[in-house]
């Protein structure tokens, strides 16, 4: 199974394909051109922003840390149409916890009711999230998911910008 190139989610069915690069769908195709800007970005740049964030406050419920990358999953299907998709929430293991399980749910009550893929994405989802709230993110150290997102983000703010060059390794 492939994984995006730009969130990491695992591509089950489908994607989009970009010379080496394979991507989950189109918001995640054209956030690729971050991509290659941001592979010239320091690492210790993206791990100073990454334990800044880390040992932050929650973005969403302003409680203490530590805040980390926690993907919810869901699915909702009507008949013939079907849609599923994975969230990264950078957040607290408790809104963390409260996403998954509410995606979960919502994928056990709205996933179902579409042929074929409603059938076939909705326990895959479900389990997504079952797995994802029994295996948190490491609680010592950003996870290699949110750094990913800040060199990504960081880079996402260079092009917005244009003005300054991107930071580059200072070793």
């Amino acid at each position: 199974m492939a994984a995006c190139a730009y969130c990491g989610t695992t591509i089950l069915f489908g994607g989009i394909k970009d010379d080496d690069l394979r991507f989950c769908n189109d918001e995640c195709f054209e956030n690729g051109y971050a991509l290659v800007i941001a592979r010239s970005v320091s690492d210790n740049v993206v791990k100073r922003e990454a334990n800044k964030i880390y040992n932050g406050a929650c973005p969403k419920c302003q409680g203490i840390g530590p805040v980390d990358v926690h993907v919810s999953h869901r699915v909702y299907s009507v008949l013939l149409y079907s849609s599923w998709s994975s969230i990264p929430n950078i957040c607290c293991r408790s809104c963390g916890l409260k996403s998954q399980a509410s995606n979960a749910l919502f994928s056990l009550f709205c996933g179902w009711w579409g042929f074929p893929y409603g059938l076939i994405m909705t326990p895959i989802q479900i389990v997504r999230n079952i797995f994802g709230m029994a295996r948190p993110p490491e609680e010592f150290a950003p996870s290699e998911k949110l750094e990913n997102l800040v060199r990504i983000d960081l880079a996402t703010q260079y092009i917005e910008e244009k003005s300054m060059p991107p930071p580059v390794n200072d070793v």
